[in-house]
């Protein structure tokens, strides 16, 4: 018995390619607003860029002024959970003198 191999395919002859179409007249302004793109995404992404490297850069060190501000702040949120509480409270100090004040006086009725 005869085994037949196939035959090897031959290469892919490469595409021409003619430089004349790629310089057609709608080129340069096909250029143009690539080049226009490509700025216009520089100018506006450049600035977030930056700002985003500074963040990274400071991540490792806090700002002693910032650190002395949260610190304020804190401070500041403790006396006014200190006020709630006492809002609180008089609150239902309040609502317990209406309760009071609301019902019928039971010296009133005995007297009667």
């Amino acid at each position: 018995m005869i085994l037949q191999t196939p035959s090897p395919i031959p290469p892919v002859p490469p595409i021409p390619v003619d430089p004349n179409l790629i310089f057609t007249n709608d080129t340069p302004a096909v250029v143009m607003i690539v080049i226009a793109s490509l700025l216009a995404c520089t100018i506006i992404l450049w600035p977030i860029v930056r700002a985003f490297a500074r963040r990274i850069e400071h991540k490792g060190g806090s700002d002693p002024a910032l650190r002395a501000e949260v610190e304020h702040l804190q401070q500041r949120l403790g006396e006014v959970e200190v006020l709630q509480a006492r809002v609180a409270e008089l609150e239902e100090r309040l609502d317990f003198a209406e309760r009071m004040l609301a019902q019928p006086r039971e010296q009133d009725q005995l007297h009667r």
